[in-house]
């Protein structure tokens, strides 16, 4: 979702129970925000300045103090809610799908009179329960930072690390996910938190989440984990190309064969992780897990109604799923500025693309029509590319400078086009310069501007993010609406032509296969064709495996299935036509 979208949806959405996650990757809007919310809801409010000692984790420290503070005053206020006058304790339980005990409960109530229906108020407050605030740290954002002097500091001040310290010593009530793989040093930092272990009870007070995009990876970074005594409670699956934000390709893996592989063999990874973590825990001689200790497998990437959505928990036996992007045209729920919501309201589907935009280096769903796309190819007209690099997250390029700088700095990308005038680099490389972009103030913006404020050095183009799938969705909606559209209450109307959320994935995977077979073409690169011979016999085992499986889909209509199958089929020989000769 990025860094600003979600920064306050636990102000918004946590008091109807529902769970966000907030990154936690930016200390500088997190104070913005701190800042703006403390003055509205009259808090106290002291700064922590970039000058003072370790102000990156302390500011993590207190914004999350100040989510948790709202939080809980904001379920008091619903604790003392009448069921007749007041609005917010009644949507809670509106919200609930149909078969959830409270939901039942809250319907009895209603037709309920006298002291039978204040007996059931009672009953029903004590169901009121906030919903999660999970934080987000993306492993690969881990930059070493510099004293005034200039001089390198430890590394428990990196970026990473010092947001682990915020969130450890925070008093949040909620895990950390972990995304974008491994990290040794972030990982290993944990044992320096006693939050991140179980205590006399057996509870871990900061449950560990990992997001992944395959069995393999979980069991990798499990184990990494496991083996020091951090147990993760939740592997959070999602697809790699049909989501928001970063897309992390598999080697043509799909989501179908992925969540059955951890279908199967659920019971043998968490029996793997829970021996080595109790073995861990005992040499540590720290309390150990519960003997029924599971860890959580969800899904998240490309949901996009509620058939799909009960197949998924059904047939694969999930303990739960994420919606993301859809919620982008939700207010009450996420802060997207109003010039960003009419772009996307305006977007066509070809506006939803895979760019390189990201100095990360890693492929990055991005919206054509949006603020900053005209922003950086505006520069680019000026002849003053790149962006002014103030944040500096993602400095991690050495090429020309001894301290790291951004590749979508301006600095990198001046020094690129004189490589390029003096004919030491090709066209097409500085080309894929100049799609680098500044993500650290593009993806912070919406959050200040939709707060009626303006961010700092005025730079207020908008990166967007979304996934694939929220070009099927048009119009704003109320938070009821897609949360009822979720728990199939009502069916918002999507775009006709929007493929079930496994067809859509394949469908994308295909773009990517002919993106890479003509790299490869151009290159003649030998490892990159073994690479795509991987890759190819890796869809064609996914689209035989869905074949399979296409019958099982819970679909409105039979034509439905018959879509599907069609292209599935389609899929196929189209593969075929691509890898002519190889056999499968």
């Amino acid at each position: 979702m990025g860094l600003g979208f979600t920064v306050d949806s636990p102000i918004k959405v946590a008091k109807y129970g529902i769970s966000s996650v907030v990154s936690i990757m930016d200390d500088q809007l997190l104070e913005d925000i701190r800042r703006r919310y403390s003055r509205e809801l009259t808090i106290p409010y002291i700064a922590i300045h970039e000058d003072d000692d370790d102000s990156r984790a302390k500011r993590v420290e207190a914004y999350l103090n100040l989510l948790q503070y709202v939080v809980n005053r904001e379920m008091r206020h619903l604790q003392s809610q009448d069921f007749v006058l007041d609005k917010d304790i009644n949507q809670y339980f509106d919200l609930l799908p149909k078969d959830h005990p409270a939901a039942r409960l809250y319907l009895m109530m209603k037709n309920a009179a006298g002291f039978k229906r204040l007996d059931l108020q009672e009953e029903l407050r004590k169901h009121l329960v906030p919903g999660r605030t999970d934080v987000n740290i993306m492993t690969k954002v881990d930059k070493i930072n510099y004293s005034k002097s200039g001089e390198a500091l430890g590394r428990e001040y990196s970026d990473a690390l010092a947001a682990l310290r915020g969130f450890a010593k925070s008093k949040l009530e909620g895990g950390v996910v972990f995304s974008a793989g491994m990290n040794p040093s972030l990982y290993s930092y944990m044992e320096e938190f006693d939050v991140f272990f179980p205590d006399e009870n057996g509870v871990i007070k900061k449950p560990v989440i990992l997001k992944v995009s395959d069995y393999r990876s979980a069991l990798i970074q499990g184990k990494f984990l496991a083996k020091k005594g951090i147990w993760v409670s939740e592997f959070r699956i999602e697809s790699g190309l049909n989501c928001g934000g970063h897309a992390f390709a598999t080697d043509g893996l799909l989501a179908g064969p992925i969540l059955d592989a951890f279908k199967e063999d659920r019971k043998e990874l968490r029996d793997t992780l829970f021996q080595l973590c109790q073995e861990a825990l005992e040499k540590k001689g720290v309390s150990k897990l519960p003997e029924n200790s599971q860890p959580k497998i969800t899904y998240q990437g490309g949901i996009g109604n509620a058939e799909e959505n009960q197949f998924l928990m059904d047939y694969y036996q999930l303990d739960g799923t994420g919606w993301g992007s859809p919620f982008l045209l939700v207010p009450e729920a996420t802060s997207v500025d109003e010039d960003t919501l009419q772009r996307l309201l305006q977007a066509k589907k070809s506006d939803f693309y895979l760019s390189h935009a990201s100095p990360l280096g890693i492929p990055f769903n991005n919206l054509k029509n949006s603020s900053a796309e005209e922003q950086r190819i505006s520069r680019i007209e000026k002849g003053r590319p790149g962006s002014p690099c103030y944040k500096k997250f993602l400095s991690f390029n050495t090429e020309f400078t001894e301290k790291p700088i951004c590749t979508a700095s301006r600095q990198y990308q001046d020094l690129k086009i004189k490589k390029r005038a003096k004919g030491e680099i090709s066209e097409e490389e500085i080309n894929g310069v100049l799609e680098k972009d500044c993500l650290c103030e593009g993806l912070s913006a919406p959050a200040i501007l939709s707060g009626g404020e303006v961010p700092r050095r005025n730079l207020k183009a908008v990166t967007i993010c979304p996934g694939p799938n929220l070009a099927y969705f048009k119009g704003i909606f109320s938070l009821k609406d897609m949360v009822d559209h979720i728990y199939g209450k009502v069916s918002l109307k999507l775009d006709s032509e929007r493929p079930h959320v496994f067809v859509k994935e394949l469908q994308l995977y295909m773009q990517h296969l002919k993106t890479e077979i003509s790299k490869t073409v151009t290159e003649n690169n030998k490892k990159q064709e073994a690479y795509l011979d991987k890759f190819r016999k890796n869809l064609f085992e996914g689209i035989d495996y869905y074949q399979g499986l296409v019958s099982h889909f819970a679909m409105d209509a039979a034509s439905g299935i018959g879509k599907i199958k069609y292209q599935l089929d389609h899929l196929k020989m189209e593969l075929q036509e691509l890898t002519p000769g190889l056999t499968k």
